[in-house]
C-alpha cells in the first residue's frame, strides 16, 4: 500500500509537471525554422533545462484516511467546516498554493502544495488542520520542486 501511496504521488507530480510545461510551451511563439544544430550549439539548451535558477522548491502533503472515521453526520460537518475553513486561511495568507481532493474515495484523500520556508512551517500547518488533529486525515509532507511561475490552466 506504501509502495502504491509513493507511486501515486510521483505520477501526480510529474503529471502537474507535465501539465504545466505543455501550458508553458504551448504560450511560446513558434520558433522559426533553423538548420539541425551541432553539439556546440545543443549545449546552452541543455543548460536551460537544467537552470536550477528556475526552479522553487514547494512542500506537497499527501493527505491520506486517518485512523478516525466519525459516523456522526454533526460531527463529521463540524470537521468538514473547520478544514475548509483552515485551508481558506492558508491560501489568504499565501502559504497554500494548491489544494484538492481525489475523487476515487481510496486511502489517498488529496493534496496540499505549500508555498512555505521550511518542511516544519508546512508540517505546522498540517498538524493545525482540524482533520488532522481528529485524526480523520494523516498527512505526509515531502518537499517538490516545479518551475517558478507555472500555473494550472
Amino acid at each position: 500500500m506504501k509502495k502504491l501511496l509513493q507511486t501515486t504521488g510521483i505520477a501526480l507530480a510529474l503529471g502537474l509537471c507535465f501539465n504545466l510545461n505543455t501550458q508553458a510551451q504551448s504560450k511560446a511563439k513558434p520558433a522559426a525554422k533553423k538548420a539541425p544544430a551541432t553539439k556546440a550549439q545543443a549545449a546552452p539548451k541543455q543548460q536551460e533545462l537544467t537552470d536550477m535558477s528556475q526552479m522553487k522548491t514547494y512542500y506537497m502533503a499527501l493527505l491520506k484516511k486517518g485512523p478516525y472515521q466519525p459516523t456522526d453526520t454533526a460531527e463529521v460537518n463540524s470537521i468538514q467546516r473547520g478544514h475548509m475553513a483552515h485551508i481558506r486561511k492558508m491560501a489568504a495568507d499565501g502559504k497554500l498554493v494548491m489544494a484538492g481532493p481525489f475523487l476515487d474515495n481510496g486511502d489517498l484523500r488529496g493534496i496540499f502544495i505549500f508555498d512555505v520556508a521550511t518542511l516544519e512551517e508546512a508540517q505546522a500547518l498540517t498538524q493545525a488542520d482540524p482533520a488532522v488533529k481528529a485524526g480523520k486525515l494523516i498527512m505526509e509532507l515531502h518537499p517538490w520542486m516545479s518551475q517558478r511561475g507555472t500555473t494550472l490552466p
